[in-house]
């Protein structure tokens, strides 16, 4: 049978969403989704997209797992010389975006990014599994490899090297964004969106209410 992709459509009428509703801080409001995420057994609600623009202008987009919100700031950790490191080098600001099917829910995130200090990724990084930890040292990410048993082989020369201990490797660790923009978005019947955005200007967030 033959599938017209634009007749793939969804009607929402889960929930509302109204200023009203919304907590003063965003950091407050997304907090409340999340948890309600969590316990409408979303699957990895921590997954994210990460949008981020290259030196050349050229934007792209990945997912990744958020690990914490730290100050304010959505943490996330990769190595600094992948692709993605690069193009978050390359400029300031990037933005994220979380999408939650089950609850028919988006949260969009625009913000500066900065690494985060290195005491933080040091943490983190002890706390991650013993291969995870090899594996941060065996993968030069994103650079092209003639076939995955070169991976292997660096793995399994990584994993007798640290045995018991891994150092976090200087190439790897946490980025966090910290938001100026951020909106909220519930599917509603006829595309008529609920869509509820906080700005950060002067220091102080304003909500708004944006049209479908």
């Amino acid at each position: 049978m033959e599938i017209n992709i634009a007749d793939i459509r969804q009607d929402y009428s889960k929930k509302e969403l109204s200023i009203a509703e919304c907590a003063n801080h965003p950091i407050e409001q997304f907090n409340t989704w999340f948890e309600e995420a969590i316990k409408a057994q979303v699957m990895e609600p921590n997954a994210m997209t990460v949008s981020a623009v290259s030196k050349e202008g050229r934007p792209s987009a990945r997912t990744v797992l958020l690990k914490g919100i730290e100050n304010d700031a959505f943490v996330f950790y990769t190595n600094y010389n992948s692709r993605k490191g690069q193009h978050l080098a390359a400029n300031k600001y990037a933005a994220l975006t979380f999408f939650w099917p089950e609850l028919e829910r988006q949260v969009n995130i625009e913000g500066r990014i900065e690494q985060v200090a290195e005491e933080v990724s040091d943490k983190y990084f002890k706390s991650r599994p013993y291969k995870s930890r090899v594996g941060a040292w065996a993968s030069e990410q994103s650079q092209e490899i003639s076939s995955k048993s070169v991976v292997m082989t660096r793995f399994a020369k990584y994993a007798t090297k640290y045995i018991t201990h891994v150092p976090r490797p200087p190439h790897w660790g946490g980025y966090g964004i910290i938001p100026d923009r951020i909106e909220f978005w519930q599917g509603r019947p006829s595309r008529l969106h609920d869509r509820v955005l906080y700005v950060l200007e002067n220091g102080q967030w304003l909500k708004k209410r944006l049209a479908p």
